[in-house]
C-alpha cells in the first residue's frame, strides 16, 4: 500500500464552498483547520462509485461518502438520465428505511425528480426494500429510488435504483447512470421543488400487503412463530401479513422489534452474522417456538431456524431455505423457470430437471437473478434472498418468503413432519447436497485485489483428491471457480461489503462418503448445511 493521495486545500474548500449541509461542510472545516491530511484524502480519494447496487458508503462529508451533496448529485443524474432514456415526465417512486440520514436523503431526491418535470412520489414512511420494488411496477414507475444499505453497519447507507421492470438496474445502465451523475456541474445548483412531491397514502402498503397474503391458500395455520426485524422495519408489515393469512402466534424479539438505526444488539444487523438470532433463538427456547423467522433490517432477506428433537435450534442457510421454497411451489404446481446463482446450491437444478421446469443459473446478485427468463417464477441466492412471486416483486422479497415458509412450516407439522424433514427427503430423491461459505473481512479494500491475483496465480490441483477444473469468470464478473467431481468451490469479492467470499458445495448421491468429509473438515463459517438433509 502506497501513501494516500493528496488533496490540496483548494479541492477542499471547493467542496465547502458547494455543500448543501451546514453540518457536512463544519466537518470538513474542521478536518482542513486541524491538518487532518490522511482523512482528507481518503474523503477525497474519488467520488463514491455507482454500480448496479447504486451507491453504498460511510455516512461522512465529503464525495467519498454518503451525504446530502452526494445524494443530491445521484438523484440530479439520474433524473438527467430518464430523460436521455425517453422517461421523461414519468413517475419516479422514492422508499427509504430507518438509517441515520434516509429520510433527509428521501426527501432531497423526490424534491429533485420533481422539479426536474418527473411525478415525483414518495412513500408514507419507512418501510421494506420490496414495498418499493413492488410499487415501481404497481404504480407503472419510470424508475425507483431506495434509500438503503440493506444489512450493512450503522454507520453506512445507500441508494438503490430500480429499472422501470421493477428489477435493479444492470449494466451499462449504471455506467451511464454514473456519467450523468459526474456531469452534474454543481450541487448548489440543483433545483428542488419540494411543494411538488406527491406523499403516497397508506393504499400502496395495503395494495403490497393484499398482494402478498394472495400467495397462499387457506390451509393448516398451527404454527408458533418468533420473528426478529434486526432493529429494522419489517416488523409490522411482516405480522401484517402473517396476521392477514391466518398465522395468530407470532411473537416479536422485543429488543429487536423496532427501528433502531444503531443496531445496538447486533454486531453487524446480517441474520448471516454470528451472534445475531442469538435472541430470536432464546425467546424460541423459552416460547415453545415452532419456527423463527428474521429479516434484515430493509426486509429484503429472510432467515430461518428451526427446533431439532434435542431441543437445540438450528439455524436453517440461505441454500436449504431456497430449495425448501422451491420444493413447495413445484408441488403446488407452480411451473416456469427457477433460477439461481452460480455460488448457490445445484439442487436447485435437480429438483428443476425432475419436475420438468425452465432451470436458469445467473451471476451472483439478483440484478441477474430477476432478469434470468421471461417466465421466471422463483429465484433465489444463498445469502437469504428468495423471489417467490416476481410477477408482484421482481426483486429479493424477504417479507413474502416469511410468509411462503410458515405456510411450509405449519403444513408439514400438520403432516406430522417439518422442515429439517423435508429436507432428508428431499437428500433421498435428488442427492445430499453440503454447502458451506467462508468469508474474509477485510479493512483495506486492496487487500481482496492483492488476494483474487493470488488465486489466479496458483490455484489447487485437486479438490477433496480429485483433479481440480479451473475457471476464471473474468470479464463476466471477478471471481474463480474450481470444479472436480461432486465437489465446487467459488471464490469472488462480496457486492456490498468490505469481504472476500469463499462458496462450497459438495454432492454425495447417497449421503456419506464426501458429504460427510465436508461436514467434518470444511472450514466453518456458522456451520455447514446439508441441502437435503
Amino acid at each position: 500500500m502506497g501513501a494516500p493521495a493528496v488533496v490540496t486545500r483548494a479541492e477542499v474548500e471547493a467542496w465547502i464552498a458547494d455543500e448543501v449541509d451546514e453540518s457536512a461542510a463544519a466537518e470538513l472545516q474542521h478536518l482542513l483547520n486541524t491538518g487532518a491530511d490522511d482523512e482528507l484524502a481518503d474523503r477525497f480519494a474519488g467520488p463514491l462509485t455507482f454500480g448496479t447496487a447504486g451507491l453504498r458508503g460511510p455516512l461522512r462529508a465529503g464525495p467519498n461518502g454518503m451525504n446530502r451533496a452526494v445524494v443530491r448529485r445521484a438523484a440530479a443524474g439520474l433524473a438527467a438520465w430518464l430523460g436521455t432514456d425517453g422517461r421523461a415526465g414519468g413517475v419516479v417512486v422514492v422508499g427509504y428505511d430507518a438509517r441515520h440520514g434516509s429520510l433527509d436523503f428521501a426527501r432531497d431526491s423526490a424534491a429533485i425528480f420533481a422539479a426536474a418535470g418527473f411525478d415525483a412520489r414518495l412513500l408514507p414512511r419507512t418501510l421494506p426494500t420490496p414495498v418499493l420494488a413492488f410499487c415501481v411496477r404497481h404504480l407503472g414507475a419510470a424508475a425507483g429510488v431506495m434509500v438503503t444499505a440493506s444489512h450493512n453497519p450503522p454507520q453506512d447507507n445507500g441508494y438503490k435504483v430500480y429499472a422501470a421492470d421493477g428489477a435493479q438496474i444492470v449494466p451499462p445502465t449504471d455506467a451511464e447512470i454514473e456519467a450523468a451523475i459526474r456531469a452534474v456541474p454543481s450541487v448548489r445548483g440543483i433545483a428542488l421543488a419540494p411543494d411538488g412531491v406527491t406523499v403516497l397514502g397508506e393504499e400502496v402498503v395495503t395494495a403490497y400487503v393484499d398482494a402478498i397474503v394472495g400467495l397462499v391458500a387457506p390451509g393448516p395455520r398451527d404454527l408458533r412463530i418468533v420473528h426478529t426485524a434486526m432493529h429494522g422495519v419489517g416488523t409490522e408489515i411482516v405480522r401484517a401479513v402473517l396476521a392477514r393469512a391466518g398465522f395468530a402466534d407470532v411473537r416479536s424479539v422485543p429488543q429487536q422489534a423496532d427501528p433502531d438505526p444503531e443496531f445496538p444488539t447486533v454486531s453487524f444487523p446480517n441474520p448471516e452474522e454470528p451472534g445475531a438470532l442469538d435472541l430470536a433463538l432464546a425467546l424460541a427456547a423459552d416460547t415453545g417456538a415452532d419456527l423463527v423467522i428474521a429479516n434484515d433490517p430493509d426486509a429484503d432477506r429472510c432467515a430461518a431456524a428451526v427446533p431439532l428433537p434435542d431441543g437445540t435450534w438450528r439455524p436453517l442457510r440461505g441454500d436449504e431455505v431456497g430449495v425448501l421454497l422451491a420444493d413447495a411451489l413445484l408441488r403446488k404446481g407452480v411451473r416456469g423457470t427457477y433460477a439461481t446463482t452460480i455460488v448457490s446450491s445445484s439442487m436447485l437444478g435437480a429438483l428443476a430437471r425432475a419436475h420438468g421446469v425452465g432451470y436458469a443459473e445467473t451471476l451472483t446478485g439478483f440484478k441477474w437473478i430477476s432478469r434470468a427468463a421471461d417466465d421466471l417464477v422463483y429465484g433465489y441466492e444463498e445469502a437469504l434472498g428468495y423471489a417467490v412471486a416476481p410477477g408482484l416483486v421482481r426483486d429479493k422479497d424477504g417479507v413474502s418468503a416469511a410468509l411462503l415458509l410458515a405456510e411450509l412450516a405449519a403444513s408439514l407439522k400438520a403432516a406430522g413432519s417439518s422442515l429439517p424433514q423435508r429436507l432428508d427427503e428431499l437428500a433421498t430423491e435428488h442427492g445430499r447436497h453440503v454447502t458451506d461459505q467462508v468469508s474474509v473481512r477485510v479493512t483495506v479494500l486492496d487487500e481482496i485485489a492483492t488476494l483474487m491475483q493470488r488465486l489466479r496465480a496458483a490455484p489447487p490441483a485437486t479438490l477433496l483428491g480429485a483433479p481440480c477444473t479451473v475457471e476464471d469468470l473474468l470479464p463476466r464478473t471477478d471471481g474463480v471457480r474450481w470444479t472436480a467431481d461432486g465437489a465446487r468451490v467459488v471464490i469472488r469479492p462480496s457486492g456490498t461489503e468490505p469481504k472476500l467470499k469463499a462458496y462450497l458445495e459438495v454432492v454425495e448421491p447417497g449421503g456419506g462418503g464426501r458429504g460427510a468429509a465436508a461436514r467434518r473438515g470444511a472450514p466453518r463459517a456458522g456451520g455447514c448445511a446439508a441441502v437435503g438433509g
